[in-house]
């Protein structure tokens, strides 16, 4: 008698190579990241005025904000009226298409507004605006 040797056919493992779709992700993922636009805020809760004819500000990069007892904040941080002009050159050398908005508050003094308008100004920053809320 003859030995027989019976060989089962070999079964193809396929396998799906996720290494481009995890690519792909991962580059529409740092797209994302770097295309998004983010929301600035001034870092405290102001009481702004009303005005009827208030205007949507596209472009502010650069928002500073005056609270009820007068202290001045930027980027969350409360700063001394003398370290403004710097903080603005700073600001506007990154986005030298901004402009300026100041939130000031409506118990805050007259006195402070004008010492940031011309700290934006001695900075070299003219596009001010001044947030109101709308009627």
């Amino acid at each position: 008698m003859r030995n027989i040797l019976v060989t089962q056919p070999e079964e193809d493992e396929s396998t799906i190579d996720i290494t481009p779709m995890l690519d792909v992700v991962f580059i529409m993922l740092i797209f994302f990241i770097v295309t998004a636009t983010f929301i600035k805020e001034a870092g405290i809760d102001v009481d702004k005025p009303a005005a009827a004819t208030a205007v949507i500000q596209e472009k502010a990069s650069i928002l500073i904000a005056i609270d009820a007892t007068n202290n001045i904040w930027i980027n969350r941080r409360q700063v001394d009226i003398r370290s403004v002009r710097s903080i603005i050159e700073r600001l506007h050398a990154e986005n030298p298409k901004g402009t300026v908005v100041i939130q000031a508050d409506r118990e805050s003094k007259n006195d402070s507004l004008v010492q940031v308008m011309d700290a934006s100004r001695r900075a070299g920053v003219y596009d001010i605006a001044l947030a109101a809320n709308d009627n």
